[in-house]
């Protein structure tokens, strides 16, 4: 939409137009009240058909018939920025396409390119429209191009193939034009455009060359008497890095260009400059009057930009250096101004002395007014810096495990400090993903080191060096998995389209791919019907041997609610759709498995012959039905004290869902990263208990009780120099891993800072027309899966730490009410040399001192899910801060709009999306619910 926007009124969209982009009941960014070119060829029609009207009768027909007389076919944004603009017109939805880049043919204006569905939707009307003469204009969008380089990139196999089908719908309607049985056709300008290009990961909205540098071509018999044969073609033997070509115009320019050539007046709103090759229709005057005629339209906006400045020719010219940009170009026009005054007052002026100061005024009015297009609001951006910053504040007073430093602390504040300061330079930003990637490993090799570190106090020296071994074991693979996973995709912009496991592996080996997917079916299924029915027992008080094989029971865990039956249930209705799904969508990853896609028709067209959205709210309503099923059997039990083996809580008895429900949402070459992530999950799980092998309780000091301060025991001296842990230092370990795994899987996953990397694939399984809030939500899962699937696995290791709390306070609960007889006699003989009591009577036999606040801590100590809300909020808070920073005070960069403004868009979902609404809001909702 931004770009047909640059196309059609000659001015520079904003930035709000690519969020709108997305919307697509969005009506609020219509054209139809601003002067385009579309609007003066409705209503005034093209010079070159008046002229050849030769019939009086006929004219007055044909002025009627110039009332309505555009014809569009193609992407319905169209329809929706010019309602009842074009007396023809059949749109198809942009995001309901089953395969191919855009251009726009218009047999008189621009073009675009597409799939099979699309795209024949539009190619079918071209015959008929070709043999009708009641039209000014055709426009006809593909879209086939476009969705070729989203799903594989420009050399995509299925790329070549659309590119010659669109060359062969070019020389149709060339043909057309040049048919002298078609003389309506004869003085046709067809023009051949892209709205945008594509890096070599078939993205856009970024600034790199391929993305930024779209074709434009205007092809027509009567260019031939200005065209240069001896012109060699840009794309002959070109050895550059992305594009050839002839020469390099603005995008706008090609609204006062077809304004020219059409005989029309220029757009109010414009900032193009008339194209310089195609003036060669026009003597030297003829030219000069077109320039003048562009120069005089946009030194209106020039004017109404700058009001302050002096733009009177008559006036003395002054050779000063100019102040300022505005009064730059008021000079520019001072000078013109005069020598038109002197031309018309019957100077003798040749071309060589007006026609560059024109063509001078016209490109640089065009740079300073591009750049000057947003107008910012510094007392709102400051609002924001300054909310952010309490925030930001308000969070740190929260923090209690700043000092003394720790190990994880001071990693978290390195990796918080370092990501604010990354996000000034725009490199950075657009290579974020390596920062996560490399931190995260370090923090592995870390979080080894600790446990090492813990080992050497607390384990006898005959074991260590076994335990030295089984980290070793666990860290490596650990390494190894999360290299897989950092090399899966290629993200970015620099790598973007490189070789990669899903791009260049998976899709030619689709025997692996698929049978990763199948697998990874299978261990989700098998976890959510382990957890929810293979832990419990059945009755606690009956002594029934454990090694007794009871068939009977294991029947009934297969066939119950939740059980092992409903699970592959779940699993093969998520396999059939997703099957069918890539056979619709990418059915190269189905290169020779034709009988898996066969099966999974055969099993639909046996239900009825659903289709794909059927099919994905099928899905969705066996999931509702399981965490319906999970709910109400964790309530039951729960409610009855019935225990389990192995303490699967709600959490996690809901994480497997989870799991399938993102795997539906995510793109069938990244299924199998969940599977990574699981086996990444238990090895850090492993990981964690041996870091956190010592007492969570903090060392002794002011504020806190000594565990055991019997001097006389001969384990004292291993207690006190044991490594101990807080809550809150376990919490921040979690979190800080929540964190690194989160941001690394969203990069692995394919996701970055740019507009163009958002994956809508899935945003419309089981939707059947546009649902902003439904697809909304769709587009979240499907691009923030990987954060997702992580945060809800950091809640049940939180579990894990919270239960160890409990089982620390009944220890220490049970140690409160034993006497020890060694302290209670130092403490009496401390009181007697002071003047006040710190002690309570030891008659009641407590020795704890008064002023220690052990027993707050015992009872009432920070939960480890708020504590981990604490650090991740800090997080949030100071990023978001320091993106806000940097994109006021680099709000004039060259690539503040292509890396810094997506950016901030991107901190605004991280903060709001993942952070508020799913750790805080549906997070902190499901830690209730799941506490006892």
């Amino acid at each position: 939409m931004p770009r047909v926007k640059a196309l059609t009124t000659g001015s520079i969209p904003s930035f709000l137009d690519v969020i709108l982009n997305f919307a697509e009941s969005d009506t609020t960014s219509t054209l139809a009240g601003q002067d385009t070119w579309l609007a003066q060829l409705r209503t005034k029609g093209p010079l070159a058909t008046r002229q050849t009207t030769e019939e009086g009768e006929r004219a007055a027909v044909e002025e009627q018939q110039q009332d309505n007389s555009l014809v569009f076919y193609g992407d319905d944004t169209w329809l929706k920025l010019f309602p009842d603009f074009f007396k023809r017109a059949d749109g198809t939805s942009s995001f309901f396409v089953s395969v191919s880049h855009k251009a726009q043919v218009i047999a008189v204006l621009p073009f675009q390119l597409s799939t099979p569905g699309v795209d024949n939707n539009v190619t079918r009307h071209i015959a008929t429209e070709l043999q009708q003469s009641d039209w000014n204009g055709l426009i006809m969008h593909y879209l086939g191009l476009d969705h070729i380089g989203h799903k594989a990139g420009p050399r995509s196999p299925n790329m070549l193939p659309k590119q010659r089908e669109m060359d062969g719908i070019v020389e149709t309607i060339y043909n057309a034009i040049t048919d002298p049985e078609q003389p309506h056709l004869h003085r046709t300008l067809l023009v051949l455009c892209g709205d945008h290009g594509m890096n070599d990961g078939g993205n856009h909205g970024g600034s790199s060359e391929g993305e930024t540098s779209p074709a434009l071509t205007f092809i027509s018999p009567l260019l031939e008497m200005i065209s240069n044969r001896e012109t060699e073609s840009p794309t002959a033997n070109h050895a550059g890095d992305c594009c050839g070509y002839y020469e390099t115009v603005e995008q706008s320019d090609v609204v006062p260009t077809l304004a020219g050539l059409l005989g029309m007046p220029v757009s109010r709103n414009n900032l193009g400059v008339f194209i310089d090759g195609l003036l060669g229709f026009w003597d030297d005057e003829a030219q000069l009057q077109l320039l003048l005629q562009n120069a005089r339209q946009i030194l209106n906006i020039v004017e109404a930009t700058f009001p302050h400045e002096d733009y009177d020719g008559e006036h003395v010219q002054t050779f000063a250096k100019p102040s300022s940009s505005g009064a730059d170009l008021a000079l520019k026009w001072r000078k013109v101004d005069g020598l038109v005054r002197a031309k018309a007052r019957g100077a003798q002026l040749r071309k060589e002395h007006l026609k560059p100061l024109v063509v001078d005024f016209l490109k640089s009015a065009q740079e300073v007014l591009s750049s000057t297009a947003s107008n910012y609001n510094i007392t709102f951006l400051a609002l924001g810096i300054a909310i952010s910053t309490l925030a930001a504040g308000m969070t740190i007073t929260c923090v209690h495990w700043g000092w003394p430093p720790t190990i994880e602390g001071c990693f978290f504040a390195l990796v918080t400090i370092a990501y604010g300061i990354m996000m000034f330079a725009s490199s950075y930003v657009e290579e974020e993903q390596h920062f996560w990637y490399w931190i995260t490993g370090g923090w592995f090799v870390i979080l080894y080191l600790t446990a090492a570190q813990n080992a050497s106090y607390s384990i006898p020296i005959k074991s260590s060096s076994n335990f030295f071994g089984f980290s070793a074991a666990t860290t490596i693979p650990l390494l190894c998995l999360h290299r897989i996973s950092t090399h899966w995709t290629t993200t970015g912009v620099k790598y973007a389209g490189a070789p990669s496991i899903s791009s260049s592996f998976l899709p030619f080996h689709p025997y692996i791919l698929w049978l990763l997917v199948i697998f990874t079916y299978l261990y989700a299924a098998f976890q959510y019907s382990h957890r929810s029915v293979g832990a419990y027992n059945h009755d606690t008080s009956e002594s029934t041997p454990s090694v007794v094989f009871d068939l009977r029971r294991m029947i009934e865990h297969v066939g119950a609610p939740c059980g092992l039956i409903h699970a592959l249930a779940l699993a093969s209705v998520g396999l059939v759709f997703k099957v069918n799904f890539t056979a619709a969508e990418a059915p190269e990853l189905l290169q020779g498995m034709d009988w898996m896609a066969n099966i999974a028709g055969k099993l639909v067209s046996g239900v009825g012959g659903l289709d794909l959205v059927a099919q994905a709210r099928v899905v969705f309503g066996f999931l509702v039905i399981a965490v319906a099923l999970v709910v109400w059997d964790n309530w039951r039990k729960v409610s009855q004290g019935i225990g389990t083996i192995d303490n699967a809580s709600l959490l996690s008895r809901l994480q497997p869902l989870l799991t399938l429900f993102l795997i539906t949402q995510s793109r069938t070459q990244n299924v199998p990263l969940f599977l990574i992530f699981g086996l990444e999950q238990l090895l850090l799980r492993r990981l964690f208990s041996n870091t956190f092998e010592t007492s969570i309780l903090e060392p002794p000091n002011d504020h806190q009780v000594p565990v055991d301060d019997d001097s006389s025991s001969p384990e004292a001296p291993s207690l006190r120099s044991t490594r101990t842990t807080t809550v809150m230092n376990q919490a921040v370990v979690v979190a800080l891993t929540t964190l690194l795994m989160a941001y690394s899987s969203f990069f692995a996953l394919g996701g970055s800072n740019a507009i163009s990397s958002i994956d809508l694939s899935n945003a419309y399984n089981g939707v059947a027309g546009y649902e902003v809030g439904m697809v909304g939500v769709l587009v979240f899962f499907g691009n923030w899966a990987g954060p997702i699937w992580w945060a809800s696995q950091s809640w049940i290791w939180l579990e894990g730490v919270d239960k160890r709390l409990g089982s620390e306070r009944e220890r220490v609960k049970e140690k409160k009410n034993q006497r020890n007889w060694v302290q209670e006699e130092r403490d009496l003989l401390r009181d007697r040399n002071n003047s006040t009591t710190n002690v309570v009577s030891i008659a009641q036999g407590k020795a704890i001192p008064a002023t220690s606040n052990f027993g707050t801590r015992a009872q009432g100590v920070q939960s480890p899910f708020f504590a981990q809300l604490t650090v991740l909020t800090l997080f949030a808070t100071v990023s978001l801060l320091a993106v806000q920073v940097a994109c006021m005070a680099l709000r004039t960069h060259l690539f503040i709009w292509t890396v810094f403004s997506p950016k901030y868009l991107y901190t605004m979902a991280w903060s709001c999306g993942w952070h508020l609404v799913w750790n805080c809001t549906f997070g902190g909702l499901l830690w209730r619910a799941s506490a006892p």
